[in-house]
């Protein structure tokens, strides 16, 4: 067996395994499923699940054999067959406006195939509610591994511009107006127009200072996935002063992305000024139309060192021209003298401590519309 590739003898037992439950399995498949895997992710359930499906069974009875002996070989679990979510294989041009978190990149020095076999075989809702700051580097790569099945519908909202449809509430008079002429002026056909729906935009401000050391890379992983998901996302960060970090974040690489935004916050693990920083988005880019109508995500523990009555007066202006606020603090329950302050203006506060979270901001930005 080449040490190259160390998952071959799991999936020959497999095979094997599926062969002793009645499955027509020979190793011209199991040399598929093999080649299949190697350009897929092992480490993940669901690629691991579909990738055998596909090529291991034939017929729509075998469907619960597999499901079974599965779950048996690979969860040690005979209960139920695995909930797994369908393959992605032609995704439509509006699935594309979601948000992907890539996986890391890795590094000569990982241990690579065998770091991503423990996550096939570990409790992954463990590491959901696991916080970041405790997690080892090997459970952070899986979590980033595992960040790259969420979804997020971007919000929407209706404009006042109208557009032709089949249905709707308002007459498209001039279209009408038109066919009745082709017709020789006897009005045929009723047709109707509609509001568009317009993607809001999508603000994400990082707090990269000292005290959010053990939460920044994760945030900004977050932030790169959003930015190459959907068309209008803007991201900051800040410690002492606010970065703009959006054209750092255009690169396809996501550790060269993250590297090129580390090096533009020259501040990044230093201290905070929450107020300064917001005051700064308000009046460098708020004001200019860059928030209106959109969604702002500020992810920051509260720790400030600056004056209280600059953070107010900013939070102020920042939520008459944003459409909604949402504060992500990975110190949930912590009563920082930056979250009393911001609280009123804030529409949303939500804990920014592990995968979890991230989930349940990626299922309540859909409905903030």
């Amino acid at each position: 067996m080449p040490e190259s590739y160390p998952f071959l003898s799991l999936l020959v037992g497999f095979a094997g395994e599926l062969r002793r439950s009645g499955l027509a399995t020979g190793s011209g498949d199991v040399l598929t499923y093999a080649t299949a895997l190697a350009s897929l992710d092992p480490a993940d359930l669901a690629d691991l699940y579909w990738a055998g499906r596909t090529t291991l069974v034939t017929r729509r009875a075998d469907i619960d054999v597999y499901d079974r002996v599965f779950r048996s070989y690979f969860l040690g679990d005979e209960a139920t067959p695995p909930d797994l979510p369908p393959p992605l294989v032609t995704p439509t041009a509006r699935s594309q406006a979601v948000f992907t978190v890539p996986a890391t990149e890795p590094s000569p020095g990982e241990p690579g195939e065998q770091a991503l076999l423990g996550l096939a075989a570990s409790d992954v809702e463990a590491l959901r509610h696991k916080s970041f700051a405790a997690c080892t580097p090997a459970e952070l790569a899986a979590i980033r591994r595992i960040m790259a099945r969420l979804r997020l519908t971007p919000p929407r909202h209706r404009t006042r511009r109208t557009a032709p449809a089949r249905r709707g509430t308002t007459l498209d008079l001039r279209r009408a107006y038109r066919e009745s002429l082709r017709a020789g002026g006897e009005p045929a056909t009723l047709y109707w127009r509609r509001r568009k729906a317009r993607l809001r935009p999508l603000i994400l401000i990082l707090d990269v200072s000292g005290s959010m050391a053990d939460f920044s890379r994760n945030l900004l992983q977050f932030a790169y996935s959003a930015k190459r998901a959907a068309a209008r996302v803007e991201v900051f960060c800040y410690g002492t002063r606010l970065t703009r970090v959006t054209k750092a974040l255009d690169h396809h690489k996501p550790d060269a992305a993250l590297e090129l935004a580390a090096r533009s916050v020259f501040d990044w693990d230093g201290g905070t000024r929450i107020g300064a920083s917001i005051e700064a988005f308000v009046k460098g880019w708020g004001r200019r139309g860059l928030c209106r109508g959109g969604i702002v995500v500020i992810c920051s523990d509260g720790l400030d060192r600056g004056d209280p009555s600059v953070l107010d007066a900013a939070m102020e202006r920042l939520s008459r021209l944003s459409h909604r606020i949402v504060w992500m603090n990975p110190h949930a329950g912590a009563s920082a003298l930056g979250i009393m302050v911001a609280a009123p203006y804030v529409d949303v506060m939500l804990h920014g401590s592990d995968l979890k979270s991230l989930e349940e901001l990626a299922a309540l930005l859909p409905t903030l519309t």
